[in-house]
C-alpha cells in the first residue's frame, strides 16, 4: 500500500487531535476482534489516535498519513455454544449420547461452514476497480513481491494499490483489500506492514499491532514504533506505550517520527493522570522551531490541546494561534478551537 488510529494530531491516541471530522467508513467487517477499545483514551477530543503511520507500505507514492479512531467493535458471526447437546434437545430427539453427538456435530459443521465463508470472503476481498492494474505500486514495494508467482504478485499489487487509494476516504474497505493481499502473501513483510497500517486507519488497533509486530520481526524495521505505541494507548495500555517510547531504537528514528513518538508519549502520560509530566514532555520538544513542516504543526496542536484540557485557557489560545499560523493546509481545527476558547463580545 502506499499503511496505524496523517493530519497533525489526527490519528493515534492524543493529547492533541486535529479535530478534523472522521472520514466516512464502510460497515465493520464480521471478523473484527472483541478486544477493540470501547471508548476514547483519556484526553481524546475526536476519538482518533494521535499518531501518523509512515505510509511506506500502502502503495501510495505520496506516503500520505492515515487516521483511525478508538471506537470499539464487536465480532460478528457465530460463537461456539458452551451448552451440551443434551441441553438443546428438540421434539422427538433422544436423550442418549448418540443424539447429543449428532446435534453437536451439526453445530460444529455450521461453525466450520461460517468460518470457511468468512475466510473465502477475506481471500476474495472487495471488488477491484478495472483501472487499477498494480503497475501503480511504488517500485520499491513492487520489488518485494518479485518472489511471488507473476499472477499472484499482480493480484497482491492491485489490492495494495486499492488499499492505498482508499485508506483516507474509506479505511474499512482499504483494510479489507489489505486482508486480501495478506491472505495471498502473508510471508511478505511489506504486505504485513500494509495490513497493519490499514488496520490502524480503520480503527482495528489490536490487529494493527499484531501485523506491525509481524512485519518488524520479518524486516527489522523500526519506522512504525510510534504507531505501535499508539495502538497500545488506544487499547488502554499506556504503560506499554511508554515502554516503547523509552526504547533505544527511538533514537534511530527520523526526526519527524521521533516527534510522533513524543506526542504519543505525552498522550500516554496524560492517560495515566500525569498531566504535568505530559506537558513537560512536549515542552522539551522543539515547539518553537522556525520550521513549518507538518511535525511542527502536529506538535504545537498537541501542546495547545493539552493546555486546554489542563484548564490553562490563555496559554492554550496562544498555542492554537501559533498552530494556525503555520497550518497552511488546514490539517488541524486550530482555528475552530480558537473560536471556542476565545470569549465572545
Amino acid at each position: 500500500m502506499a499503511e496505524d488510529r496523517r493530519d497533525p494530531n489526527q490519528g493515534r491516541g492524543n493529547p492533541g487531535r486535529s479535530g478534523k471530522p472522521a472520514r466516512g467508513r464502510a460497515p465493520r467487517g464480521a471478523d473484527q476482534p472483541t478486544d477493540q477499545p470501547t471508548g476514547r483514551p483519556t484526553g481524546d477530543r475526536t476519538g482518533k489516535p494521535t499518531g501518523k503511520p509512515t505510509g511506506k507500505a500502502t502503495g501510495k507514492a505520496t506516503g500520505k498519513p492515515t487516521r483511525g479512531d478508538t471506537r470499539g467493535d464487536t465480532r460478528g458471526g457465530t460463537r461456539g455454544d458452551t451448552r451440551g447437546a443434551g441441553q438443546r434437545r428438540g421434539p422427538g430427539q433422544g436423550t442418549g449420547q448418540g443424539a447429543g453427538r449428532g446435534a453437536g456435530q451439526g453445530r460444529e459443521g455450521r461453525r466450520e461452514g461460517t468460518a470457511r465463508d468468512v475466510d473465502q470472503a477475506r481471500y476474495d476481498g472487495p471488488e477491484l476497480p478495472a483501472e487499477i492494474t498494480g503497475a501503480e505500486l511504488d517500485r520499491n514495494i513492487a520489488a518485494q513481491l518479485r518472489g511471488l508467482p507473476e499472477k499472484l504478485a499482480a493480484r497482491v499489487a492491485r489490492h495494495l494499490v486499492a488499499a492505498g487509494t482508499l485508506i483516507d476516504t474509506d479505511p474499512e474497505t482499504a483494510y479489507q483489500h489489505a486482508l486480501a493481499a495478506r491472505a495471498r502473501a502473508s510471508r511478505v513483510a511489506v504486505v504485513r506492514e500494509a495490513t497493519g497500517e490499514a488496520a490502524y486507519a480503520a480503527g482495528h488497533y489490536a490487529e494493527a499491532l499484531a501485523e506491525l509486530r509481524a512485519a518488524k520481526r520479518m524486516n527489522g524495521a523500526i519506522d512504525y514504533l510510534p504507531v505501535m505505541a499508539d495502538c497500545e494507548r488506544a487499547l488502554h495500555r499506556p504503560e506499554r506505550a511508554l515502554e516503547l517510547a523509552r526504547s533505544t531504537s527511538v533514537d534511530k528514528l527520523p526526526h519527524d517520527q521521533q516527534i510522533e513518538m513524543t506526542i504519543v508519549e505525552a498522550g500516554a502520560r496524560h492517560d495515566l493522570g500525569e498531566t504535568t509530566s505530559a506537558l513537560r514532555t512536549l515542552e522539551n520538544a522543539p515547539l518553537r522551531s522556525a520550521s513549518r513542516e507538518e511535525w511542527v504543526v502536529r506538535l504545537r496542536y498537541a501542546y495547545a490541546d493539552l493546555l486546554a484540557q489542563a484548564g490553562r485557557t490563555d496559554d492554550a489560545i496562544e498555542w492554537f494561534h501559533r498552530t494556525a499560523a503555520i497550518d497552511s493546509h488546514q490539517t488541524t481545527d486550530a482555528t475552530t478551537r480558537l473560536e471556542a476558547l476565545t470569549p465572545q463580545g
